[in-house]
């Protein structure tokens, strides 16, 4: 048989084939059959919810800063994981923010800012925001049982309209709206048009929708992208410091994570019987991220023995065995989407050798002067340099360093990070490296404020392979890891009922053993 011979066997179209397994009966019968004698639908309007006010006030800041713009922010579609299989849906994190939306509401959806007079908007604003959804297909259509990845049938029932925009304080319309909302008047701010801005790569459509609008309109595309980008910074920038309902959600976050470790740590004895005990500490943690939370933060690093000296280990497939330590950097999504990120090393067999202790408080003590350093007015690359301050010092002592310290950390030297090579902090909150976006100087250079949310994490990883240090060190990876809030007077450590030190390991250990 030749090519085209085998090619032009069918005129079923490639997209359609998937439903070739099944189809539901399309018979007026069956159709008028499926169609009657459901209940009523509950029309009772939801409770405005608590997070509406503090969205709304996110949402005017971010209006302030582009009076007389559209801004266009999309969820996001499905993502397909396996033919016609789809990941659980997460919206993307500007969206989430600026709606409170967490869980798996509404794929598709796109949050407009629609410009107005000055101050004439929602909330005293420049803008009215308007959120476009998929409306709840009534169980008199076919779409109620015919569409697996919409219908009520296969995925569950979904918020009307009216009860969307009652919840959660946001004007709401129809997705079939979508195009003529994003494209109406737009243009050329020269010749009268609105500007629009996008964060973009988030919908495929939406960015296809706006960029032929531009075109059509003669816009600048490549002024048009550096103007989204602006767009992008800004609503990751908004994310630098928490509201208090943010840090509420982070708190809940971080208890459920404590939980998990418990977890954990109870599962130390099936994980040593197996032969990819990695995988039982894995396993332990998920079912504590979902049964308490949304999901995982971020996939879970459990690593055993040398493969803690492996920075984002996540394939989890080793096994974990008496006198290694074991390193679990792990967090819990929160139904709401804030994540905590914690990391302890601990020994399988619940005591640490000497060399793993001593080891483990040098890490601990370049954990302690990051605290120190963590406080309102020092800058976030402070808490780094004290670290490193530290992990040289102490790695001189140990005769570990070609040079002394102070070369060590000097722009010509940066020998001591062979063995740590990360940053000690990253921002944290709906992304467990939390606005990622943001400029430069309002990150590392930044100066710490009270409500702002990020990690301590320390570590020290000497691999067996490493031919510069003694065979006694080789094969132990550490880090501690903590999730700290600025306040007024210094900071807190969100996670610290996790115990940190090598005796209040070894005491934890102990009690959860037994």
């Amino acid at each position: 048989m030749t090519t085209s011979e085998h090619t032009t066997g069918s005129e079923q179209p490639i997209e359609e084939r998937v439903n070739n397994r099944s189809a539901a009966p399309s018979s007026k019968a069956f159709i008028d059959f499926m169609a009657a004698n459901w209940a009523p639908a509950d029309t009772e309007l939801p409770a405005r919810s608590t997070v509406a006010d503090f969205t709304a006030q996110r949402r005017a800041a971010i209006s302030a800063m582009f009076p007389g713009e559209r801004l266009v922010l999309p969820a996001g579609p499905l993502k397909v994981r396996s033919n016609d299989t789809d990941y659980r849906f997460r919206p993307h994190s500007a969206f989430a923010h600026q709606t409170g939306l967490g869980l798996d509401h509404e794929p598709d959806a796109v949050l407009v800012f629609e410009p107005v007079e000055e101050g004439t908007g929602d909330s005293g604003s420049n803008h009215e925001a308007t959120l476009y959804l998929r409306p709840l297909a009534g169980r008199d259509t076919e779409q109620f049982y015919k569409d697996p990845r919409y219908g009520e049938f296969w995925v569950g029932a979904r918020p009307t309209l009216e009860a969307m925009s009652a919840e959660y304080g946001i004007a709401t319309a129809d997705l079939s709206e979508l195009e003529v909302a994003i494209t109406k008047n737009a243009g050329n701010q020269a010749l009268g048009g609105i500007r629009i801005r996008l964060v973009r790569d988030v919908d495929l459509n939406v960015d296809a929708l706006v960029d032929t609008s531009r075109y059509n309109t003669a816009v600048d595309l490549e002024e048009s992208d550096k103007l989204d980008a602006v767009l992008t910074e800004a609503l990751s920038e908004a994310r630098l410091v928490k509201d208090s309902i943010e840090v509420e959600n982070l708190r809940r976050s971080v208890a459920n994570t404590i939980d998990g470790f418990a977890e954990v740590i109870k599962a130390l004895p099936a994980a040593r019987d197996h032969h990819r005990g990695e995988r039982i500490i894995e396993t332990a943690f998920f079912t504590k991220a979902r049964s308490e939370g949304n999901d995982l933060g971020y996939d879970t690093i459990a690593a055993c023995g040398n493969n803690a000296t492996v920075l984002h280990w996540i394939r989890n497939n080793g096994t974990v065995e008496d006198g290694k330590l074991m390193l679990v950097d792990a967090g819990v999504e929160d139904d709401t989407l804030y994540t905590a990120d914690i990391t302890r090393t601990f020994p399988v067999n619940g005591k640490f050798t000497e060399v793993q202790a001593k080891a483990y408080s040098i890490v601990l003590e370049a954990s302690e002067a990051a605290f120190k350093a963590a406080v309102p007015g020092a800058r976030f690359k402070d808490i780094h340099a004290a670290t490193m301050q530290v992990l040289a010092s102490r790695l001189e002592e140990w005769g570990l360093l070609p040079v002394t310290a102070e070369v060590s950390l000097s722009e010509e030297g940066g020998h001591h990070r062979r063995w740590m090579p990360h940053g000690t902090s990253h921002h944290l909150g709906l992304d467990v490296h939390d606005c990622a976006q943001a400029k430069r100087e309002l990150y590392m250079d930044g100066v710490l404020e009270p409500g702002m949310v990020f990690t301590i994490e320390p570590g020290l990883y000497f691999k067996e392979e490493d031919l510069g240090i003694p065979a006694e060190l080789r094969g132990i990876g550490i880090r501690i890891e903590d999730d700290v809030l600025v306040t007024e007077n210094g900071n807190e450590n969100l996670s610290a009922a996790l115990p940190r030190t090598v005796e209040g390991i070894e005491d934890w250990m102990a009690q959860l053993s037994s």
